[in-house]
């Protein structure tokens, strides 16, 4: 499996590169006050709104930097009642793809946030999976993903 790495503090991530749309470099967001400290803001992608989710915050530390390999990763977030909407996901140290094969994940063992999977070891260490599906709260999607009301 392809996934891209990046940081969440010391830590490695990754994401499968299934679930990636593209990757920009990090941009100016609008606030949205009234939400969870980790809900960085609002981007413009081509005229639509996308909410950007803050990985460091969410993880329970500090703000992502804005450092020159900090990115915003698009995804495709599929919510638990099957809608997809497009999500920005604030990552550090982006540090390319890595392709470990599937027969490395394993299970943590250790249940510490719903939105952390499998981990695999590779030369430079452990990565651990984010599962896009367990990543927001119901109160959150609510907040971030309102219905579309027809014009």
């Amino acid at each position: 499996m392809k996934v891209l790495v990046f940081h969440i503090g010391r830590d490695r991530y990754g994401l499968p590169l299934a679930s990636i749309v593209r990757v920009l470099p990090l941009l100016e967001l609008k606030q949205l006050p009234l939400t969870p400290s980790y809900v960085a803001g609002l981007m413009d992608l081509h005229g639509t709104p996308v909410p950007v989710i803050d990985l460091s915050r969410l993880a329970g530390l500090a703000p992502a930097a804005a450092q020159f390999d900090t990115r915003i990763v698009i995804v495709d977030y599929r919510a638990p009642e099957g809608t997809t909407h497009s999500l920005g996901l604030m990552a550090s140290q982006v540090r390319g793809i890595a392709d470990i094969e599937e027969q490395q994940w394993e299970d943590s063992g250790v249940e510490t946030a719903p939105f952390l999977g499998q981990v695999a070891s590779d030369a430079d260490g452990m990565v651990q999976l984010v599962e896009l599906e367990q990543l927001l709260p119901a109160d959150v999607r609510a907040l971030l993903f309102q219905p579309r009301s027809a014009p």
